[in-house]
């Protein structure tokens, strides 16, 4: 069992954006961590420079996410925080979307997170202290056009996470959501710069105009701020939250 000096961290896709955001914030905490990615020379690179236990997975597939924990807990010791984040976008019509698409999508976003935490519930629950925490999305509430698979994984994920929640509480293990708006990050960037292409304006306007249209606070989020309320989550503090879905969106579902 770890100790609270030395409790561990599994982030997935933790080598960009706002997983490594979480992995360096929790860090910073006192937890060792462990960022897991596609095998990818880059990959390896960040997760060396700070100091990152590496483990190259592709979440597509079951047998690297059983690997993936059995990984994590052999390098480390054991494992207390479990960072559901890896996911990428696909913008397409449901009529014209690419079925294989689809399903890389569903299995990436939502059947990986079951899967990650079906395989580390013992090493969770042991500790007494265990937290699961899965990045959702804005989109995990409402819908915009041409992500309808990126839509259906958040939404579920929501659902995951709070069946989850219900089973775990009484093994001291919380299980979380969180769902950001539109955070600064490459992803995010390249679809400013792509829709500026299309629409013909600039990418700021498309920041402004597009992505915080319906945002009351009118300024794209940050890697590190979703970072904080990860730290938070996962911290002993708080111990009585679970099965919350814990929006950090500027006011985009407000209205």
């Amino acid at each position: 069992m770890t100790t609270q000096q030395q409790r561990v961290a599994l982030v997935t896709g933790g080598t960009g954006g706002i997983g490594l955001a979480i992995a360096r914030r929790f860090q910073d905490d006192g937890l060792r961590v462990a960022v897991l990615d596609l095998d990818r020379p880059e990959a390896r690179e960040v997760a060396a420079q700070h100091g990152l236990t590496f483990i190259g997975a592709d979440l597509g597939k079951r047998e690297d996410c059983r690997r993936a924990i059995d990984e994590a807990v052999a390098a480390l010791g054991g494992l207390d925080v479990l960072v559901n984040n890896a996911g990428f976008q696909h913008i397409a019509p449901v009529a014209d979307f690419p079925e294989d698409t689809w399903d890389a999508m569903l299995r990436v976003m939502l059947t990986a997170p079951f899967l990650l935490s079906r395989y580390a519930w013992p090493h969770l629950t042991r500790s007494g202290q265990g937290r699961i925490i899965n990045i959702s999305s804005i989109h995990g509430h409402v819908a915009s056009p041409f992500k309808s698979a990126y839509v259906s994984a958040k939404h579920g994920l929501i659902g995951l996470t709070r069946t989850a929640a219900l089973e775990a509480g009484e093994q001291g293990l919380t299980v979380n959501a969180i769902c950001p708006g539109y955070v600064r990050t490459p992803l995010v960037t390249g679809q400013m710069e792509a829709q500026a292409r299309t629409r013909g304006i600039s990418p700021e306007e498309v920041e402004q105009k597009v992505m915080l249209e319906s945002a009351a606070i009118k300024q794209l989020l940050n890697p590190e701020d979703i970072a904080a309320l990860a730290s938070y989550v996962a911290s002993p503090a708080a111990w009585g939250m679970t099965g919350a879905v814990l929006d950090i969106d500027l006011g985009w579902t407000a209205r």
